[in-house]
């Protein structure tokens, strides 16, 4: 875990907003296409539906999805020709710890 990287991935509103939507996607997503493929948000939710919902620039969410798994924020799993994010539960708690500690 580096600190300084998650510090600078949680700089930014939007970051942070996927954050809170990759914690609870089934409040923020339609979990209903995903399961009509037979998949479920355990895996993490398409980048195609992250952007939809920031309504920015898909380069723009790549740039800041690949920022946040760059830190530890986030994993990824490539299925067929789509990404999913889903958010990294150690770091995140690691990150919590750290601060906890050391602030």
């Amino acid at each position: 875990m580096e600190p300084s990287l998650i510090y600078k991935a949680l700089s930014n509103e939007t970051r942070r907003l996927i954050m809170l939507w990759l914690k609870k996607p089934e409040e923020f997503f339609d979990e209903q296409a995903y399961l009509k493929q037979g998949l479920n948000f355990q895996i993490g939710v398409c980048v195609g539906d992250i952007q939809a919902k920031a309504g920015l620039a898909q380069s723009v969410i790549s740039s800041y999805l690949l920022t946040m798994q760059k830190s530890g924020l986030l994993e990824s799993e490539r299925i067929g020709k789509w990404t999913y994010y889903r958010r990294n539960e150690k770091t995140i708690r690691e990150f919590a710890e750290y601060v906890q500690k050391e602030l």
